[in-house]
């Protein structure tokens, strides 16, 4: 093999290069008129290293993780490129079944060259990969290898570094961000990180509509001075205001500003050119009835394309899809926490509760109604249902902010309080059988603080058995379980 005549080729070929994928798809198309190995160029595009020009493989890569940072459940296999780029090393494979890092390409694949392209100031900005299926001098072709890729770097400086990331990529990019979002908040702030990313405008605000009227989503992460002004004049526009701005958006679909000087806006938009927006681009998210509007703007006078305006549709439609997935699951996980007929939390999460009952601390109070079989018996079970919904009502009232109710069974209650003493956990249970006379009804309360080393079951039990001591005694009070 000529390897002068093969760094001669790429050398010749690469001045005339006017794009960076151009200089790297002649680099390869080069190597492949000297050596049946396959040959790709992977440049870090963001954070993946994105295969900008191959050949020889009925499959590639399209784009490997360029590090490892990340949860160990979400880490990315490892991979010679991947190696390669992180370390700045050149790595010779000579049997590619014995390195765990190999990423198979083809089933014939033998042997494996990759080595580092670098930026004039030798920092590697991506790599070149070669991979052989027969017996090939590695030795020699690792030289020839590392010149090609330090030419290929010197061309791709000079027309300007690696490849910017297209708008559909970061699309992608950002609609898997929201699949991955564990709440409403990281998901509105990843929303509107998007629609500034791939609009290219400075300031992105969500407006919600909300059970008690529209408000203002989650701000971003670091809210610029545009952004901070607008999300301050929409808040002084008030409610009325921003209902106009939804209902229009989903009356009329997106809208966006031709950057033409001399025409003011609507009305609806007051307050975003009070706050300094000259550019608007406001796209409708979810339904009239339970979404909103997306707002991203800039102060500088520019003329959005229809394809950004597109793009963020495309964004907000994925951004509400996994917004409308994670409430659905948070009202799925309240109903299988909580007690249908009262809304308060029942057994499960009370017994998650009281195994964290700090010992002197922690008061138990089991909660019995008085006669409430009777009422079963003469009225109904409907009649039944009623009393315990309002007496569950004036129960929560009674007890202090922090403390925990549970309905536990039929006509049976728990309360988990915090106290300082027993007496503090002996008033706040007075302060419910006051509660439940004011309904009309009476109860039994039995209390037990955890001792040292003691099961919350066996704590329980002691509330219950405090709770009968009520009951023997005419019912409508209180007893504290011995210490």
């Amino acid at each position: 093999m000529d390897h002068e005549r093969v760094l001669r080729d790429v050398t010749v070929r690469l001045p005339t290069a006017s794009t960076v994928p151009e200089a790297c798809q002649w680099t390869v198309a080069a190597l492949a008129r000297h050596t049946p190995a396959t040959a790709a160029v992977l440049l870090r595009v963001h954070d993946r290293l994105r295969c900008v020009a191959a050949t020889g493989a009925w499959q590639v890569f399209s784009h490997v993780p360029a590090t490892a940072d990340a949860p160990a459940r979400h880490r990315p296999e490892p991979s010679v490129v991947r190696r390669v780029y992180a370390s700045g090393v050149t790595a010779v494979v000579p049997d590619v079944s014995a390195d765990p890092d190999y990423l198979p390409v083809r089933p014939d694949v033998t042997a494996e060259l990759c080595v580092p392209v670098r930026d004039p100031d030798g920092r590697p900005i991506g790599v070149l990969d070669l991979q052989w299926c027969e017996p090939v001098p590695l030795a020699a072709w690792r030289e020839t290898a590392e010149l090609v890729a330090d030419r290929l770097g010197g061309r791709i400086a000079a027309l300007g570094g690696s490849p910017a990331e297209s708008r559909s990529e970061k699309l992608l990019r950002h609609a898997a961000a929201f699949t991955a979002a564990p709440t409403d908040w990281d998901l509105m702030t990843a929303a509107l990180a998007a629609a500034r990313d791939v609009s290219a405008l400075s300031a992105a605000v969500l407006v919600l509509t909300g059970r008690s009227g529209p408000r203002l989503g989650a701000p971003t992460d670091t809210p610029g001075e545009l952004e901070t002004r607008i999300r301050a004049e929409l808040a002084e526009a008030g409610p009325a205001a921003l209902d106009r701005m939804i209902d229009r958006a989903h009356r009329y679909g997106s809208a966006y500003t031709l950057g033409e000087a001399g025409h003011p806006p609507t009305e609806e938009y007051l307050p975003l050119t009070r706050a300094g927006a000259r550019t608007l681009v406001a796209v409708p998210v979810g339904t009239p009835a339970a979404g909103g509007v997306l707002l991203v703007a800039d102060e500088q006078r520019l003329r959005p394309d229809p394809t950004t305006v597109n793009l963020i549709e495309l964004l907000a439609g994925q951004a509400w899809t996994c917004l409308d997935r994670l409430r659905t699951l948070a009202r799925l996980r309240e109903q299988a926490s909580s007690d249908p007929l009262t809304g308060l939390r029942h057994t499960g999460p009370f017994g998650q509760r009281i195994a964290t009952a700090t010992p002197g601390r922690t008061a138990l109070l089991a909660i019995d109604v008085d006669g409430f079989k009777d009422v079963n018996d003469t009225y109904g079970h409907q009649a039944g249902d009623r009393l315990l919904v309002g007496l569950a009502r004036a129960l929560e009232g009674a007890l202090r902010q922090g403390d925990e109710l549970y309905r536990t069974g039929g006509d049976e209650f728990v309360a988990v309080i915090e106290v300082s003493r027993p007496e503090e956990a002996v008033r706040i249970a007075e302060r419910l059988t006051e509660a439940a006379r004011r309904t009309g009804r009476t109860i039994s309360v039995g209390i037990a603080l955890p001792r040292p080393g003691e099961s919350p079951e066996r704590t329980l039990h002691r509330a219950d058995q405090a709770l009968y001591a009520v009951k023997r005694h005419g019912r409508d009070g209180v007893h504290l379980s011995a210490a």
